[in-house]
């Protein structure tokens, strides 16, 4: 499976390349009650296997948290074996990349920093759950993207200081 865009790939709109997202952005939106943005914003999202199930496994503990067998707009698509990914990263971001990479994605939603520092390195377009609810914002899908950080960490998903108020400037909200 080449690792680079065929050239099919690349003369493709970016419109019609796909969204790939790993896990965490999933669980993070799910459990906001936003997981519907990922559609409005990019139509159809897919995800590997591995992200699937990791998510999946959540789902019967997790309230919140939306059954993806039932949401026809996410596809669960298999992902190629690339030996450029290093091992150190967990199932989900490795099919996650090795999919954003062999489908020349649009954009690959990652949060964590090792599987963003890898997609960085192969110049991925990368966003995360903050990028996402920033996009949300900006196109008046939701009025204000403090309330969601705050649910976010009182669920336990932290972010740092200097990316709260980074996201919070980039939102147009004070950080007090």
């Amino acid at each position: 499976m080449p690792t680079t865009p065929t050239p099919d790939q690349s003369a493709q709109p970016s419109a019609l390349r796909p969204v790939v997202s790993n896990t965490t952005p999933l669980i993070t939106l799910g459990e906001l009650g936003l997981l519907f943005i990922l559609q409005t914003l990019y139509s159809e999202v897919w995800i590997p296997q591995a992200a699937f199930d990791e998510y999946q496994v959540g789902v019967p503990i997790h309230p919140l948290r939306p059954d993806l067998t039932t949401i026809t707009w996410i596809t669960v698509r298999k992902a190629p074996t690339d030996p450029a990914i290093p091992p150190s990263l967990d199932a989900g971001e490795t099919e996650a990349i090795a999919l954003a990479r062999s489908a020349s994605a649009r954009l690959v939603l990652i949060d964590e920093q090792r599987g963003r520092a890898v997609s960085k390195r192969f110049n991925l377009p990368l966003s995360g759950s903050i990028g996402v609810l920033l996009e949300a914002k900006s196109q008046a899908l939701i009025p204000l993207v403090r309330p969601y950080l705050d649910t976010m960490n009182a669920q336990g998903r932290r972010t740092g200081p200097q990316l709260r108020k980074q996201a919070l400037q980039l939102a147009g909200e004070p950080d007090n």
